[in-house]
C-alpha cells in the first residue's frame, strides 16, 4: 500500500480530467456491467517508467473527435481489491500495471499492456488508442 500523499497527485492526473476513480469491486462491476457504449478503464500506477507516458497519453487521446463515453481508473497497489475485480474482466490477458482496457458494451475490445506502454511516449500511446476509439467509439 502506498502512501495517499504520494498517489493523490497521480490519481488526480486522472480525476481532473474526467476519470471516475473506483475503489472497491463492486464500483467496477456495476460501472462494466451497466455501461452502455464505451468506456475506458485505466490501471494507474506509481511506475514512472511506464505510468509516467502512459497518464499524458490517456489525456492526450482524449483531443480527437471520437473517444470514449465513460471514463474510469483503479489504482493498482492502492485500490487493491478493485484493482483485481478490473482485471477479472481484462481475461485473457495476465495482470500488468499500468494498462488501458477499451469496453464496449461491457466487452473488452483493446487492451494495452504494460509492455505496450512502457518505452513508448505519450504521443505512441494517444495514437494506439486514437485509433481504438476511431473503430469503437
Amino acid at each position: 500500500m502506498y502512501p495517499p500523499e504520494l498517489v493523490q497527485p497521480m490519481k488526480a492526473d486522472l480525476t481532473n480530467v474526467g476519470f471516475q476513480q473506483l475503489s472497491t469491486p463492486e464500483q467496477v462491476d456495476q460501472l462494466i456491467e451497466t455501461t452502455n457504449g464505451t468506456l475506458l478503464m485505466v490501471v494507474n500506477s506509481v511506475c514512472g517508467c511506464a505510468a509516467g507516458n502512459m497518464r499524458p497519453g490517456v489525456k492526450l487521446s482524449l483531443n480527437g473527435d471520437k473517444k470514449p463515453a465513460t471514463l474510469a481508473t483503479v489504482f493498482a497497489g492502492v485500490d487493491t481489491e478493485a484493482t483485481a475485480q478490473a482485471r477479472k474482466y481484462f481475461l485473457p490477458y495476465p495482470p500488468s500495471s499500468p494498462s488501458i482496457a477499451l469496453f464496449k458494451d461491457g466487452k473488452l475490445v483493446h487492451f494495452l499492456e504494460r509492455h505496450h506502454i512502457e518505452g513508448g511516449t505519450a504521443q505512441m500511446i494517444a495514437e494506439n488508442l486514437s485509433e481504438a476509439y476511431d473503430e469503437f467509439c
